[in-house]
């Protein structure tokens, strides 16, 4: 795969239930189809993404984050064709520290797509697209509760651990020197 940038036009992928969906590098223009994903995430999956209940997104942050790209991160999102054109299925990011050789990831997947493999091959474009990039190491936030993610980051190879401030939260490293 190639760097994630704005000239990305990204890959298909096959799921594991057969369907198909595009992974490409995130764009402003975007910003429509993500505030439609995230209405068609229920209060369960809003939770898990934020660690907390969110009704409504957060506009500003969402507008800000999309202008950042790629010189304050690495965005992919997964989308499929629909009537107005595309929906976005899934998506990771990772925020680059202020180092810019750490970056603090997350992802979500739409409720349809669990279990599908989708989660799996955004994490492995992101890690490829870091490493690309020069990271050294990605982390993220994971509520304990959260186990399917928390599964998938020990089989991606995060080391995962107890948040010493907070027993709800899990901290998953990835060391992306190691390969």
């Amino acid at each position: 795969m190639t760097d994630v940038d704005p000239d990305f036009s990204g890959f298909d992928a096959t799921l594991r239930d057969g369907r198909t969906v595009r992974l490409r590098a995130i764009q402003p223009a975007d910003e429509a189809e993500l505030l439609q994903a995230f209405g068609r995430l229920g209060p369960d999956a809003r939770y898990m993404r934020f660690m907390r209940p969110v009704r409504e997104p957060n506009v500003d942050r969402l507008r800000n984050t999309l202008a950042a790209m790629p010189e304050r991160g690495i965005g992919i999102v997964a989308t499929i064709p629909a009537d107005d054109g595309i929906d976005i299925v899934g998506g990771t990011i990772c925020i680059l520290g202020d180092d810019r050789t750490t970056g603090e990831f997350a992802i979500t997947v739409a409720s349809g797509f669990g279990g599908t493999g989708l989660a799996r091959t955004l994490l492995t474009a992101l890690i490829d697209a870091a490493r690309k990039r020069g990271l050294k190491r990605m982390e993220g936030f994971v509520l304990a509760v959260n186990q399917p993610m928390l599964r998938l980051a020990r089989r991606m190879g995060f080391e995962v651990a107890r948040d010493p401030d907070d027993g709800t939260i899990r901290n998953c490293t990835l060391d992306l020197a190691n390969p």
